[in-house]
């Protein structure tokens, strides 16, 4: 059965986007991005909000067909050929959003959902194929979480207090417990937490 990982970055006071959905302050890591790139090698497709997927599809394509190398999406002018790595995955994934406004996605290997079916997201894990990735996407990772359809949970937390923001999971009806599967600490101070939902 695929298993779907979310993963997001968070201020170490726990919001995932400026209040202007700006992620600015995410401090880029060589050796995070290397960790990233092991969970791309176990999966072949990115689940994605409407927001989340139009900002990575104003950015990948051309980022990675930059002669230069692909430009971190946090720190303007950085290149690295993990960075280009990361974009051509993500470039070559099958891509799934969850979208009632778009009239349609042009994007290879885009898929749109009109809407959200947890009963058609337990079936898509149940297909062949690898993990699924959950990027971003405030709104479908707080949906996926009510149905307990996430199967781990990766925190990158960074060392700064944005004192507001954007909150990932609001609204849920009851707490939900988790179990700490690693906890690895990087150069630059952010540390991921990999957690698993108790069952």
């Amino acid at each position: 059965m695929r298993r779907i990982i979310a993963f997001n970055h968070v201020s170490a006071d726990g919001y995932f986007a400026t209040e202007e959905s700006r992620l600015d302050w995410v401090i880029p890591d060589e050796e995070l991005t290397q960790s990233s790139l092991q969970n791309m090698k176990e999966a072949d497709t990115i689940l994605f909000g409407r927001r989340t997927y139009e900002m990575f599809e104003s950015f990948w394509p051309n980022a990675i067909r930059d002669p230069r190398g692909a430009e971190d999406p946090h720190a303007k002018g950085r290149r690295s050929m993990s960075m280009q790595r990361v974009g051509e995955w993500i470039d070559a994934a099958t891509k799934i959003v969850f979208s009632r406004t778009r009239e349609a996605v042009t994007w290879r290997g885009s898929l749109m959902k009109r809407e959200f079916d947890p009963a058609d997201v337990d079936a898509l894990k149940r297909t062949a194929g690898r993990n699924m990735l959950l990027l971003g996407s405030g709104e479908i990772t707080r949906l996926m979480t009510r149905h307990r359809l996430i199967d781990e949970y990766q925190f990158g937390v960074v060392p700064i207090i944005l004192g507001k923001g954007r909150r990932l999971l609001d609204d849920l009806e009851a707490p939900r417990t988790l179990s700490l599967m690693e906890s690895r600490q990087f150069p630059t101070g952010t540390v991921l937490l990999r957690y698993a939902p108790a069952r």
